[in-house]
């Protein structure tokens, strides 16, 4: 049985693991009412414009690159949002998982396959495993901006619309977490590119026909192209991409928070049953050496009074 003072010294390490893990908790816990209305704000912009393309695709006969299914696919890009940081249980290691099975699905069908990764824990992994990454992220993952966002954007975009047939890309999907509640989130995969337009039904007055309840609502507005539609839409399906980018990253960060916090309550929870199961060992031991020592004091006391008969 391990001494009095190793069991001191056990205790004394997890009660100051188990200070740290519930600080830790604290904090997530702190942030996640900031992280879910950042991610509820990036939706409004998100929304908007997703129902200008959605018009664009009404009211235009688009045939963009960004659009159109190219006969040939050789090339496929992976994005992975992973985390900067640990003490966020499987998080990470989920994500990875969920990227590692697209990526085998995609090479079943013969394609090569590009990752590109968000965040310092996705970067270890393949980094270690000698895997090349076409493009690496690191830094405010739990806290991602707009600025983050349109560079990865720019970057995706300019390798999918690059003219060499042999290294663009020609699909593109992201790999992230969805937010269900705040001890629930689960991996979603989302093909980003090329973007796929739905286009709404109107009906003999103009107004926007929902197919699933057969009530009209009011019309998508109309646009007037300057120069040309080409231009617009060069411009703003990129912010497009990114803005879609943006609240896949918001949510992942709400989701990292989420996912920290449960984690360490978890961890805390584990330490505290472990100070106490070895504070009872402690006690069980003192106790030993206790009757230990009466015994000796017992039998020490015996033998004088042999000694003396």
């Amino acid at each position: 049985m391990a001494s009095l003072i190793q069991f001191k010294r056990r205790i004394a390490s997890t009660s100051s693991l188990a200070k740290i893990f519930k600080a830790q908790e604290l904090i997530a816990a702190s942030r996640i009412a900031h992280a879910r209305e950042l991610k509820e704000n990036s939706e409004y912009y998100a929304d908007s414009i997703s129902r200008a393309v959605i018009s664009l695709a009404t009211h235009a006969d688009i045939n963009h690159p960004m659009t159109r299914e190219r006969k040939e696919i050789k090339n496929a890009g992976i994005l992975v949002v992973c985390s900067d940081r640990g003490m966020a249980g499987a998080y990470s290691s989920t994500l990875i998982r969920e990227t590692e099975k697209l990526k085998r699905e995609l090479q079943e069908k013969g394609l090569n396959v590009e990752l590109y990764v968000s965040g310092k824990r996705g970067e270890s992994y393949y980094k270690f495993r000698d895997i090349p990454l076409a493009g690496v992220w690191t830094g405010k993952s739990d806290m991602p901006n707009a600025e983050r966002a349109n560079e990865i954007g720019k970057k995706l975009v300019t390798d999918y619309l690059s003219e060499d047939p042999e290294t663009r890309i020609d699909q593109l999907y992201i790999v992230c977490m969805k937010f269900v509640n705040t001890v629930k989130q689960h991996p979603r995969i989302i093909r980003m590119l090329p973007l796929k337009l739905e286009t709404v039904t109107l009906d003999e007055n103009g107004n926007v026909k929902d197919t699933a309840t057969g009530k009209a609502h009011n019309p998508p507005p109309t646009y007037e192209f300057e120069p040309s539609v080409e231009d617009v839409l060069d411009a703003i399906f990129p912010r497009y991409v990114s803005s879609r980018l943006h609240e896949c990253m918001l949510e992942s960060a709400l989701c990292e928070t989420a996912s920290r916090q449960q984690a360490m309550h978890t961890a805390n929870d584990n330490a505290s049953e472990l100070v106490d199961d070895l504070v009872r060992k402690l006690n069980k031991a003192r106790q030993a050496v206790i009757t230990n020592e009466l015994t000796e004091i017992v039998s020490s006391a015996d033998a004088l009074k042999e000694d003396k008969h």
